[in-house]
């Protein structure tokens, strides 16, 4: 009992911990990376060629794809370990439920289902386009709807071209969309509002970890509620990390916030000096 509790303690520490290191020392750095140069130059490149619009359109679906290359194989992988990590994850939990903590994981756990996270979205797209009111105000009215349906369809394909079946207790399948619909919806939001607003770093950061948070216990739920393998929990954090991730791109392409690189500065080559001057 001790380490189910344990766990439920770390799914909300390791995010608290994890993310304000990363947010503040990790990702500065990627930014300033020659890769994120490259990614902004290629980015550059389409706009020119196609408009903010039609390189967020080439960013989404490229992305998308990408998201779905990844995850295929990883998918197949994580279905070969459900004998050996699954099967007795499960049978541990299940041996050792208790049904006031049931309750409340299953209580916790409806956070991402479809239905509730559908109003979240169209709250959120009314909201966010007032706050947009002097600027592209149709961009979070498009972007809110659009971040739904692009995680529905791309669950459904990564769920059918793996088929690697759900636990006996419901049809939970890989990756857990709970998961990544919960990182997708809140991400958006924070994004958009981040746009919409000027929010200090240290809030900006505390709202993250919140999210990193919510999304953990939400995978931590779906384990204890009996609804996904372990693997499709994991599964759907990086699914979940990933498609955000193009999203939140797309959306900066298309609110034109991704900037050509600065020029980086050479040094010029030393000039040889004759040998004997």
């Amino acid at each position: 009992m001790t380490l189910i509790y344990l766990c439920g303690a770390l799914a909300v520490l390791v995010p608290a911990l994890v993310v304000p290191w990363l947010a503040t020392r990790w990702a500065p750095a990627v930014a300033a990376s020659r890769t994120a140069d490259r990614l902004r130059q290629a980015v550059a490149g389409l706009t020119d060629a196609f408009g903010r619009l039609g390189a967020a359109l080439v960013v989404l679906l490229a992305g998308s794809a990408a998201v779905i290359a990844l995850c295929w194989p990883l998918g197949e992988a994580l279905s070969r370990l459900e004998p050996h990590v699954d099967h007795p994850v499960f049978e541990y939990v299940h041996a050792r439920r208790v049904a006031g903590w049931a309750d409340l994981n299953s209580f916790i756990t409806a956070i991402g289902d479809r239905y509730p996270l559908k109003w979240v979205t169209v709250v959120g797209a009314l909201a966010l386009a007032v706050a947009w009111r002097r600027r592209r105000w149709w961009l979070p009215l498009v972007a809110m709807p659009l971040q739904f349906v692009l995680e529905q369809y791309t669950q459904q394909i990564l769920a059918g071209v793996v088929d690697r079946g759900h636990p006996p207790t419901d049809l939970g399948t890989y990756p857990s969309g709970g998961c990544a619909r919960v990182l997708m919806t809140f991400g958006t939001i924070l994004v958009l509002a981040a746009f919409a607003w000027r929010i200090p770093r240290r809030i900006r950061v505390g709202l993250l970890t919140a999210l990193a948070v919510l999304v953990t216990v939400e995978g931590y739920t779906r384990v204890y509620a009996e609804k996904h393998w372990l693997t499709d929990v994991l599964g759907g954090w990086t699914f979940g990390i990933l498609l955000t991730a193009v999203m939140v791109f797309a959306v900066a392409v298309a609110d034109g916030r991704v900037r050509p690189p600065a020029q980086r500065p050479t040094t010029p080559a030393r000039e040889r000096v004759p040998v004997g001057t």
